[in-house]
């Protein structure tokens, strides 16, 4: 019985080890990188200026630019071609074998007058929803290309509401002057009085059962377009073009196959609302490369539907490669979320640069949304002055501005552990390696919900300069090896909350901290502290709401 006894004992804990190594050995197969199949196209060439379109910046050349498209499409495809001017216009739709190619001193400009944008079915924020037209779309296409060294100019403050907390007093009162209308707290302003109302109405455009375009008429300046939304498109290419001062969103790609963007200059102000440069939802197979982004919201983002409707839809983002951008101003410079409802997988980050971007890498959800993000592998991130966090992974994302404003004031979560469903979002397999941040409000700030642990975490080789280092809330498996930690705050250095099965390997203080290490939680347990320089600290752990010493491990 004895003999029995030990064997049982031995093969439990053989077992317990492969359930804590298995996480491990799944990372380290990493899926085979895609290949991205390219454009091709005939080297007929049509000019806009043979079919009518004059480059004053005052005739609309609406009709002229798509009869081009439509002609060289029906031709078997081929080059149309933006000269040097200013090609004011309307609504531009895309037709398949067609590249929209600009000139360097092109400038295409899409006209102020909203009467030129009809009410279509879209999509906005991963929701089916009527929005007024797209300046630049096209639907069930192949083999389509903007591209040149040209501009593409959205003219979208003419669409967007503004903050006033985001501009000078100056800036304020020129706005306001310019027309258009304030709310009643004069905090915001809007293009309209059609503009403020579609404000106040909750979802407005979201299509549901008993709406139909009359219900939104009267809202519609409210129902800003994206700038650029291919749907369902294959084999698509944007190179070498300057696409900036979007109404919304500058590019959505949406369910689209081998997507390439490379080279492009993608602009908005700072302060323009939901002013993100790429959001990529839903689509298979894309390559993002050598672009530069500055803009009012996400820098590069990757989404795949909004709550039941993109679970419905189910198309996760999948098979993406990102490599050598640079981002400048933006909530985040690669996000995913919050809308990863069909889930993202099978992504890879490296060689870029986040120059001020409110939060570095931010991966985003809440609880409603659903989905998995997983198998994501990024290398070689360098950030400077982050106001935010570097690393973020959030399981609470509210829809606001990821830094609070001077003065504002936010409530803090409160934890409640809620059953599993098909709505528990999940965040899990991140390889993150070979990471620079100098400049942060914190490091490394993880949380999970009590009910679904962000889990199988790899951060290592990173130097990370930040008031304070790393937080961990409700997380599993989390891998922190070869950290270095310059923060002027150190009380504590790490702070671990309710969470299990954290590795801390060759964690180094550069300055001398306070605290090294705080265990709170009753719910927290295996967490391992080694190789790390705890002896710098004035102390070395503390354990607070309902944690115990058991629950760390500390080896040097």
């Amino acid at each position: 019985m004895n003999s029995f006894k030990k064997h049982y004992s031995r093969t439990l804990k053989l077992a317990l080890g492969l359930l804590l190594v298995l996480p491990q050995l799944c990372m380290a197969q990493e899926p085979a990188r895609p290949i991205i199949q390219q454009v091709e196209f005939k080297k007929d060439t049509l000019s806009i200026s043979n079919y009518g379109a004059k480059g004053d910046g005052q005739f609309l050349n609406t009709a002229s630019i798509n009869q081009t498209i439509r002609t060289c499409s029906e031709r078997g495809g081929g080059v149309v071609l933006v000269p040097a001017g200013i090609w004011l216009t309307g609504p531009i739709e895309m037709r398949s074998n067609v590249n929209l190619h600009l000139k360097r001193d092109a400038i295409l400009l899409f006209t102020r007058d909203f009467d030129q944008y009809k009410l279509v079915e879209s999509n906005w924020e991963g929701e089916p929803a009527w929005r007024n037209q797209n300046p630049i779309s096209g639907k069930n296409l192949y083999n389509i290309a903007i591209t040149g060294n040209g501009i593409i100019d959205g003219n979208g403050g003419a669409w967007r509401m503004v903050k006033k907390s985001k501009l000078t007093a100056s800036q304020w009162k020129n706005l306001v002057a310019s027309g258009g209308t304030v709310d009643a707290d004069n905090e915001i302003w809007y293009p309209s009085e059609s503009s403020l109302k579609g404000s106040k109405e909750k979802k407005a455009g979201v299509i549901r059962p008993g709406t139909t375009i009359d219900d939104f008429k009267d809202v519609k300046d409210f129902l800003r377009p994206n700038l650029l939304v291919f749907t369902n498109c294959k084999k698509v290419l944007l190179e070498g073009v300057t696409i900036q001062n979007s109404p919304a969103w500058n590019l959505h790609p949406l369910l689209c196959e081998e997507l390439t963007l490379r080279k492009l200059s993608i602009r908005n102000p700072w302060y323009g609302q939901n002013g993100d440069g790429v959001d990529v939802e839903s689509c298979k197979n894309v390559l993002i490369e050598d672009c530069t982004f500055d803009v009012g919201d996400d820098g590069i983002c990757i989404k795949s539907g909004r709550d039941k409707a993109g679970r419905d839809r189910g198309k996760p983002t999948e098979n993406v490669i990102i490599r050598n951008n640079v981002v400048y101003h933006a909530h985040g410079g690669f996000v995913i979320g919050s809308e990863m409802s069909g889930g993202a997988r099978n992504i890879w980050v490296e060689d870029c640069s986040f120059i001020g971007t409110d939060i570095g890498l931010r991966f985003k959800t809440t609880r409603g949304r659903g989905g998995v993000v997983e198998n994501i592998f990024i290398n070689n991130i360098n950030m400077i002055d982050i106001p935010g966090e570097a690393i973020l992974f959030d399981m609470y994302y509210a829809a606001v501005d990821p830094v609070p404003l001077a003065g504002e004031k936010r409530s803090s979560v409160k934890t409640v552990t809620l059953p599993v469903t098909e709505e528990t979002p999940q965040f899990k397999n991140f390889y993150i390696k070979n990471i620079a941040a100098k400049g942060a409000s914190k490091g490394i700030f993880l949380r999970g919900l009590p009910e679904m642990h962000i889990q199988n975490i790899w951060i290592e080789d990173a130097t990370l300069e930040a008031n304070k280092g790393i937080e961990i809330i409700e997380a599993s498996h989390i891998n922190l090896k070869n950290i270095v930690l310059k923060t002027t705050e150190n009380n504590p250095l790490i702070a671990i909350n309710n969470s299990s099965a954290i590795n801390l390997a060759n964690i180094q203080a550069l300055n001398a901290p306070e605290l090294y290490i705080e265990v709170a939680g009753e719910k927290s347990s295996d967490i391992r502290l080694s190789n790390s320089n705890t002896k710098a600290a004035k102390a070395v752990s503390q354990f607070i709401a309902g944690s115990t010493k058991k629950s760390l491990t500390i080896k040097n």
